[in-house]
């Protein structure tokens, strides 16, 4: 039976061995190693090839792969460095920022129509309670971001240098001719593939989407006499929160709308219009930019991130997206879909 063959046992057993590493990696919290991981392989491969082109012996090429890596782990540990430090930070506690909301609740229930009054708590206190509520219901499946950030950032670090050395290991080592090894290798290039097009394509939109509303909130509304507070946390969460397709939007929306009621209902509805009108456009980026690499609607990823959360909780939500355009991709290349 030649390999070539599509129900060869080597395929099916990558296909088995790729479906159980993915529950590993979501059952047991390693999902921060695996997306750091694949984005340090991404770059380099990304960034690798004109590098390549310019060195012609093997050794100086696999030298400056081996500088790239570096560079790469090193600029994105500060990165996340300085993303802990400036959420440690007053600017951009977030603490602060929920105490903030929910004072700002508190003190324009006096705007709010009588219908809305009905669903809003009665007091700062009430609004703290909910929310720690809230955060005590999900305690579970959020300790990857919150109660064990230590751990994850270990993991985001450990996961950097694998990814490097992986990319270094395929600049370096002839392709295998073993039919199982070529075949998980093809499961993990077809992974790494979706990973590259879904997280890049999102992070050009969360960019786009942190820019349009740097711009209403630092530039449009002081032209207007408007000043509100926590304008850099609110930019910060619109980037961070717009990296999770769909739900990120609501998280940023949520928050910017709140904090513009502390001046007045109708900046709050200004803000509200502006959301909206924004993220007309960010649909059709979306449809251009993600939609265009894996075929799929917004409405496709959204019912592939209820059913992950379903199943795995928050993690499932930050996953969805990548592992869905990664079983997409394969059901293409088997011309199912």
């Amino acid at each position: 039976m030649s390999f070539q063959n599509k129900t060869h046992p080597a395929i099916i057993a990558s296909y088995l061995l790729a479906a159980a590493a993915l529950f590993i990696v979501l059952h047991k919290g390693l999902l921060a190693a695996l997306f750091s991981g694949l984005l340090v392989y991404s770059l380099v491969h990304v960034l690798a090839p004109p590098l390549a082109r310019n060195i012609s012996d093997q050794r100086a090429r696999m030298i400056a792969v081996i500088i790239l890596g570096s560079l790469i782990v090193l600029l994105l540990s500060l990165a996340i460095w300085g993303a802990v430090s400036f959420f440690q930070s007053d600017a951009g506690s977030i603490s602060t920022l929920m105490k903030r909301m929910a004072d700002i609740i508190e003190e324009s229930r006096a705007q709010m129509p009588p219908w809305l009054k009905d669903y809003v708590p009665a007091s700062a206190e009430g609004v703290r309670a909910m929310i720690t509520a809230w955060l005590r219901d999900h305690a579970s499946q959020a300790q990857t971001i919150g109660q064990e950030a230590g751990r994850t950032i270990a993991h985001l670090l450990i996961g950097m240098v694998i990814g490097a050395l992986a990319a270094l290991y395929d600049a370096t080592t002839p392709d295998s001719d073993k039919p199982l090894a070529a075949a998980l290798e093809t499961r993990v290039v077809n992974l790494q593939e979706a990973f590259r097009q879904i997280v890049f394509a999102q992070v050009r939109i969360a960019a786009i989407n942190a820019i349009f509303t740097g711009i209403y909130l630092v530039v449009v509304l002081p032209l207007a006499g408007i000043h509100l507070p926590l304008t850099k946390s609110m930019i910060a969460i619109t980037f961070i929160a717009g990296l999770l397709p769909v739900v990120g939007n609501l998280i940023s929306n949520t928050v910017i709308v709140v904090v513009s009621l502390s001046h007045s209902l109708g900046v709050a509805i200004a803000s509200l219009v502006f959301l909206v009108i924004v993220h007309k456009l960010e649909y059709f980026l979306n449809a251009r930019i993600i939609g265009a690499h894996i075929n799929a609607r917004a409405w496709e990823l959204l019912v592939a991130m209820l059913a992950m959360e379903a199943v795995f909780g928050l993690p499932g939500v930050i996953a969805a997206p990548v592992f869905y355009a990664y079983v997409k991709k394969e059901l293409a290349d088997h011309d199912l879909v």
